[in-house]
C-alpha cells in the first residue's frame, strides 16, 4: 500500500503565494518521479510540474513557468510546489502524482486525494 498525502492548499489573493506539499509513504522501494496536476471545474486534469528523481530534471506547463517551482526532499519522499504570483486562472484542485516501484508488485502510478487552491480577491 502506498499513500500520498497533500497539504498546503487554501484561499489566496491574486499575486499571492502558496506552497503545496505531498508526502509519499508505504511500501515504497524507489520513486521514479513525482509531480503535480490540477483540474479546474469543467476542465480536464492537466500536468503542472514534474520532477524525475534520477537526474533531477523538471518540467513545467507553459502557463506556470517562471511562477511555480517544484522540489523534492528525497529523505522524506516529499515533493513541494512553490506557487508565486498566483492568478485566478490557477484556481483548481491540485493533485500529487508519484511513479514508483513498490516493495512487492513492480511499478505503478499513485495519486493523492487533492487539495483545493482558490485564487480570488
Amino acid at each position: 500500500q502506498v499513500q500520498l498525502v497533500e497539504s498546503g492548499g487554501g484561499l489566496v489573493q491574486p499575486g499571492g503565494s502558496l506552497n503545496l506539499s505531498c508526502a509519499a509513504s508505504g511500501s515504497i522501494f524507489a520513486i521514479k518521479a513525482m509531480g503535480w496536476y490540477r483540474q479546474a471545474p469543467g476542465k480536464k486534469r492537466e500536468s503542472v510540474a514534474a520532477l524525475r528523481t534520477r537526474g533531477g530534471s523538471t518540467n513545467y506547463a507553459d502557463s506556470v513557468k517562471g511562477r511555480f517551482s517544484i522540489s523534492k526532499d528525497n529523505a522524506k519522499n516529499t515533493v513541494y510546489l512553490q506557487m508565486n504570483s498566483l492568478k485566478p486562472e490557477d484556481t483548481a484542485v491540485y493533485y500529487c502524482n508519484a511513479d514508483l516501484w513498490v516493495v512487492v508488485g513492480g511499478s505503478s502510478s499513485y495519486w493523492g486525494q487533492g487539495t483545493q487552491v482558490t485564487v480570488s480577491s
